[in-house]
């Protein structure tokens, strides 16, 4: 029995991961194919039907290519800070949470935040480890953004947490069953979606990739499956995130199709920030994060935990 248990759940690991992946990869045509029409031009169009191979054929040719290996690099470092970076965006999948619990349990959403938290290694390692002043300045911005944002980012969570009593994923689902967060946190919901863009290094919060100043930021010495890794964690985490949107304030309905046509819409978001807005000033960023979300996040969190309080005494 147990054998058969442990291969059902590497089957549905594997199911997973190959899901996510093809997922990537069409997140990626989406991208080009949005940026494309916002910047009134195709997108791929010529490998495949309407470009659908695309993905595929920039997949082959990345892993195909020379390996280049910086001559002052700290080689094993260099090397293996890309599949770490990729394996860390990849356990947060593991907190998905199944109809048949899975792997999710009920500190799925503790779970989430500890691995989003390791990310900021993964790019530390990148960057220090490439021996180049251009990818150690990227990276050094990329973690002073993503720990700024990780506070008011853990604070609003903290808040939703606060409503639903649980740090379990699938309480959201069912505390959303009449009414959405969406219109009962509108705000938070809002600086949360900011904050993950921050979180993600996207548009216009992507200082790690300043291509104007750091020509291509902390990932600027990788090349073919180093730089293919990078990427490919970074669009995980952006499905991972609009995953997380859906399900905590845009009403979690699981098992129901609607559900991941919400995390397409999302991730369409993602990509139509990215086509509509400049970068913005460094400074700003940290005054936003330090001076504006961080304090709204801190009232709102106890404005929630007053109403939860009250909501039990009129129960009791």
């Amino acid at each position: 029995m147990f054998i058969f248990d442990f291969i059902l759940v590497f089957f549905s690991l594997l199911v997973l991961i190959i899901g996510v992946l093809v997922g990537v990869a069409f997140l990626t045509l989406m991208e080009r194919k949005v940026l494309g029409y916002i910047q009134l031009r195709k997108g791929p169009n010529k490998v495949g039907f309407m470009g659908l191979l695309q993905p595929f054929s920039d997949a082959i040719k990345l892993f195909s290519k020379e390996q280049c290996l910086p001559l002052v690099s700290n080689y094993v470092f260099y090397y293996f800070s890309p599949v770490m970076n990729f394996f860390i965006s990849l356990m947060m999948w593991l907190s998905f949470p199944f109809f048949s619990y899975f792997l999710s349990f009920n500190l799925g959403m503790l779970f989430f935040l500890c691995f989003s938290s390791l990310s900021v290694y993964a790019v530390m390692i990148s960057g220090w480890s490439s021996n180049s002043n251009y990818s150690m300045i990227g990276s050094l911005r990329s973690m002073a953004q993503t720990i700024s944002y990780e506070v008011s980012l853990v604070i609003i969570i903290i808040s939703f947490l606060v409503m639903t009593s649980s740090l379990c994923f699938y309480d959201f689902f069912k505390y959303q069953k009449y009414l959405w967060f969406v219109f009962l946190m509108f705000p938070l919901s809002l600086i949360l979606f900011v904050s993950m863009l921050a979180e993600t290094n996207r548009t216009p919060f992507d200082f790690a990739e300043g291509e104007s100043e750091l020509v291509s930021g902390f990932n600027v010495e990788y090349s073919s499956g180093g730089f293919a890794l990078i990427f490919l964690a970074e669009y995980s985490s952006i499905l991972f995130m609009s995953m997380i949107c859906s399900l905590m304030f845009f009403g979690g309905d699981l098992y129901k199709f609607i559900f991941f046509i919400k995390i397409v819409f999302f991730s369409f978001l993602w990509v139509w920030v990215r086509g509509t807005l400049p970068r913005y000033r460094y400074d700003k960023l940290m005054y936003l994060a330090w001076k504006i979300y961080l304090p709204v996040s801190l009232c709102f969190l106890l404005f929630y935990l007053g109403l939860k309080t009250l909501c039990w005494v009129f129960i009791i």
